[in-house]
């Protein structure tokens, strides 16, 4: 072995090391190198392991037998597997101390979960991604349990559920599965990909192939994810059901275990099972030793880390998937990438190397699709659990990557010398103007030109001769004319001579008869020829000349130095921005594809994704079932992060100049790019159009109930009025009761006869109406719904004023949709929708509230009616208010009412209380616009129009007296 090839294989090894190392100081806060290595070395390379050692309080180590940590390399890939060599004859002490309780059921828990993959041949990672899946599809199946108040379901009306044109389709969300959409939609929307899968054929000897795991898990996955994609590009319906796709990635995995799993670590296995089955195919189609891989080539690249170790020069090449980046400590994208991309020290496990260790990683093959996942969770040590976080970390759209190439790291390595250099002055100017900005040498400070112009004003103030207390006290009366307590109380209160009592014995008598009243705005009144500010006593003209000039030479002295100071950290900061812009700097763009957001903390959330729309050059927002039209200024406001609980976690990049990526497949006879079903292949084509008929049917069907209904009530109007006819004619011709009556066939014989003259007579009806007629009868159905949603407005704002907020807001939410629909015929076809939608804002704030204090109260009857109230009457309202997002304000009302109750998760609580709020929390962060169900409308009381006006002016009048905060 030569000595490049020992320090490559040393190299690959501490690679891995650091890799560990570094993971172990984000999750425990802990930077002692020598602790987290001991942690290393003592869990065998067991990361749950070595962070339980370094947590749990009073850890004893356990003592376990030597193993070994190498790194064994796939052949033919550049992944590697950690490799441990423990014994299976491990014994836990559950009989100790019971300070050591938690470290014992780590170790016990962490026990079984080995001893389970070493049974079963399931990874970890696996058996967590199950449970996140399980949850998902048995809250699924938990729904058909819940109270109609608390079900997510489709409406009745399948013209609720028709797609409009060609708008883009949304998933259902089938149970806490919105990451599920956000990752699959981000992935369909890029059309090779899509092509890739819909294209895709499994081994035409797969019926033969022995079935291992891997083709238990991707064969069917693979069928479902083509079902799912042809749906979402030929389906007739506005969102699809991907509870299929999702029920064969919970079937894939059995686990009882009860950790989480981030969601990212999801996006990391798709794409594995997505690379075997297509490696599957690949190798049946070619000869070559390393077939190409389709999601290989779309998603891989490789990097090449350059570096020194322990006094060694070596170079690693290696690839690269999803690229990690942290957050904490950086302001924008391009310093995340700086910091990942040198490495100051690697740690060496031999604390007797103490040699500078360090490397650089440089870009060689950049993938088609750079995805960057951002590191948005830490471990809190004091609170034992993880928190997200929430700083500002802003991104561009177009990112360009030339300076992390290995073939420009001359010119990058030139070029961070220089940034280094400028950043060091610039630092120098920064405290520089500090000092100037904030003087003094004590607590407070202020900007020194402030204290010059102060000095200058107290200089300039007009002199007086005595002291304010001189002052004050050559105002009170002689020692001699009054008793002595009396100047003692007029001193200490500051009144004025011409204020005091006549001193007539009658009147001290009088005085001294009465307690003395503290008056403080009265017997306080500074005197009128008292200076309102502070001013010098004694000074000359000509000393005041000097300090005058003095003053105002200093402060533009001053004035000056601070503005030449500002304009260089400003220069310094365009030039350190301008620093990458010449021409070869700018031959790589990545332009932003799409943008995953996560809304919440750490352990609860709501995930939906920002993708670009490159046919139409604009954003689209994907939240579950809602797909609308969104901007760049709002997918800003919720990825930057900074000031809400939701920002990016993921960022898909995609080459600009790989066109491929994002190009429609055309006909090859018309030359016309190819749209909808036409872009499937014949198998799913039919597939879809067999979902399509389904659909037609189930709105047939929904055309014929209403046809039915309507003829239904029709017939039992006609069928009243003629049994109120009969009863008239029968009364006047006062025929016998003993007359033959109608048998039961006559009957319907009659019923028969009578349903075809009806239907008949109405279709002539129906021809015979004029325009004005038409007219005339939609006026009245207009007016009709006018009347009502004026009476659900009025006694909506009745309750609001009685602040029965329940009540009040079922009428509201009734008066907002109704009026919503008048308004869409015209502007003064209904009322004022900002008063309305005001008073159902308000409506659910306080309902928020009142339900908040009574989760605080932590008794169990009233936490229990706390989340009722959130359950039945703010969650099933809240899609109410971000549908379409139209109204700023009912954005933020909603934001402010999920802050509330997120504020919670820092806080300290019994373990009931977190278990119904983490339960809870999900359905209040779930952003999905989709319309849960709730109560029917209420009824409505009959009003004459008289009564109506009257109680509308009344509650009017009652409304312009309380104005409406922020209306």
């Amino acid at each position: 072995m030569t000595v490049e090839q020992n320090v490559l294989q040393q190299s690959a090894a501490q690679k891995h090391q650091q890799t560990f190392l570094n993971q172990l100081r984000e999750i425990t806060g802990i930077n002692d190198a020598q602790i987290l290595q001991q942690a290393l070395k003592d869990s065998n390379g067991n990361l749950e392991l070595a962070v339980a050692f370094l947590t749990a309080k009073n850890a004893k180590t356990p003592q376990q037998e030597e193993t070994t940590y190498y790194q064994t390399a796939l052949p033919g890939n550049d992944r590697y597997i950690s490799v441990g060599s423990q014994a299976d004859t491990n014994v836990i002490d559950l009989t100790g101390d019971d300070k050591d309780d938690l470290q014992r059921a780590i170790a016990l828990s962490l026990a079984e979960s080995n001893r389970a993959f070493r049974e079963t041949g399931i990874t970890d990672e696996e058996q967590a991604i199950s449970r996140v899946l399980e949850a998902s599809i048995a809250e699924n199946k938990a729904c058909l349990k819940r109270t109609p108040t608390e079900v997510w379901r489709d409406s009745r009306n399948p013209y609720d559920r028709k797609r409009q044109d060609k708008a883009p389709v949304g998933l259902k969300n089938v149970g806490n599965t919105c990451w599920f959409s956000a990752v699959i939609q981000s992935l369909f929307n890029l059309l090779e990909f899509r092509r890739l899968v819909l294209n895709y054929k499994p081994p035409s000897n797969a019926q033969d192939l022995p079935r291992n795991q891997k083709e238990h898990r991707n064969l069917p996955f693979m069928r479902e994810l083509r079902y799912l994609f042809a749906l979402l590009v030929g389906t007739k319906r506005k969102y699809v059901d991907p509870s299929r796709a999702v029920e064969i990635l919970k079937d894939a995995f059995k686990s009882n275990d009860s950790q989480q799993q981030d969601v990212s670590e999801f996006t990391h296995k798709l794409l594995d099972w997505l690379e075997d089955a297509f490696q599957m195919r690949a190798e049946e189609e070619t000869d070559e030793e390393k077939p190409k891989n389709p999601m290989v080539e779309l998603f891989y690249g490789r990097f090449l880390a350059v570096g020194v170790l322990e006094g060694k020069k070596f170079e690693n090449t290696e690839m690269f998937g999803q690229y990690p980046l942290q957050v904490n400590g950086f302001k924008d994208l391009h310093e995340c990438l700086e910091a990942a991309m040198i490495e100051g020290e690697i740690e060496s496990l031999h604390s007797e190397n103490s040699g500078k260790s360090g490397q650089e990683h440089w870009f060689t093959k950049l993938p088609p699709v750079l995805t960057f996942e951002l590191s948005r969770f830490e471990f809190n040590q004091a609170l034992g659990r993880p928190e997200k976080i929430h700083n500002k970390l802003e991104f561009p759209q177009v990112l360009y990557l030339d300076r992390y190439m290995h073939r420009n790291r001359e010119i990058t390595r030139i070029k961070r010398e220089e940034i280094k250099r400028l950043k060091d002055y610039l630092t120098v100017l920064q405290q520089r103007l500090e000092r100037y900005l904030s003087y003094g040498s004590g607590p407070k400070r202020f900007p020194l030109v402030d204290v010059l112009q102060y000095a200058l004003e107290f200089a300039s103030s007009k002199p007086v001769c005595t002291s304010p207390v001189e002052d004050i006290d050559a105002s009170s009366p002689p020692s001699g004319s009054t008793p002595q307590t009396l100047p003692s109380t007029t001193e200490q209160q500051g009144v004025p001579s011409s204020e005091l009592p006549s001193t007539s014995p009658a009147s001290i008598a009088a005085i001294s008869s009465r307690s003395v009243i503290h008056k403080p705005f009265t017997q306080s009144r500074i005197p009128p020829d008292l200076p309102m500010h502070p001013a010098p006593r004694h000074i000359t003209e000509e000393e005041l000349s000097v300090l005058e000039s003095c003053l105002h030479r200093w402060r533009t002295e001053i004035e000056n130095d601070t503005r030449d100071l500002q304009e260089s950290i400003s220069r310094i900061h365009r030039t350190i921005e301008l620093m990458y812009s010449d021409k070869s700097m700018i031959q790589v763009p990545y332009r932003l594809h799409a943008v995953l957001v996560h809304e919440g903390q750490a352990n609860a959330g709501h995930y939906w994704a920002y993708i670009f729309d490159h046919r139409e050059n604009r954003w689209m927002k994907y939240n579950d079932i809602a797909v609308t039209k969104s901007s760049w200024e709002e997918l800003v406001r919720d990825s930057f992060g900074g000031y809400r609980n939701a920002s990016a976690y993921c960022l898909m990049y995609i080459n600009d100049k790989a066109q491929f990526l994002i190009k429609e497949e055309l006909n090859k006879e018309t030359g016309q790019a190819l749209v909808g079903i036409e872009t499937l292949p014949p198998d799913l084509r039919d597939f879809v159009e067999e979902d399509n008929q389904r659909f037609e049917k189930e709105l047939e069907e929904w055309d014929a109930q209403l046809a039915q209904k309507a003829l239904q009530e029709k017939l039992l109007a006609s069928q009243k009025l003629r049994e109120s006819e009969s009863s008239i004619t029968t009364a006047q011709a006062g025929e016998p009761e003993y007359l033959e009556q109608p048998s039961r066939s006559d009957f319907s014989k009659h019923l028969k006869e009578e349903t075809i003259r009806i239907i008949t007579k109405a279709s002539h009806e129906h021809e015979d109406k004029s325009p004005e007629t038409v007219l005339q009868s939609e006026w009245h159905q207009d007016y009709r719904k006018f009347r009502e949603t004026t009476m659900y407005l009025i006694i909506g704002l009745e309750n609001f004023q009685r602040e029965s907020y329940i009540d009040s807001l079922l009428f509201l939410i009734c008066a907002y949709q109704n009026n919503k629909e008048l308004l869409s015929k015209g502007p003064n076809r209904g009322h004022d929708e900002e008063l309305i939608s005001h008073y159902r804002r308000e409506c659910l704030l306080k309902l928020n509230e009142q339900a908040a204090e009574l989760f605080e109260s932590g008794e169990d009857r009233e936490v229990n009616n706390g989340l009722i109230i959130m359950n039945e009457f703010i969650v099933p309202f809240l899609p109410l208010l971000l549908v379409d997002e139209m109204e700023e304000k009912d954005i933020l009302a909603v934001e402010d009412m999920r802050n509330r109750w997120c504020s919670y998760l820092g806080q300290e609580m019994e373990s009931n209380l977190q278990e119904k709020l983490t339960d809870f929390l999900p359905k209040l962060l779930d952003c999905s616009t989709e319309i849960k169900g709730f109560h029917e409308p209420p009824k409505l009381p009959s009003y004459s129009t008289h009564e109506l006006c009257e109680r509308f002016a009344r509650i009017m009048l009652s409304l312009s007296r309380t104005p409406a905060d922020g209306r």
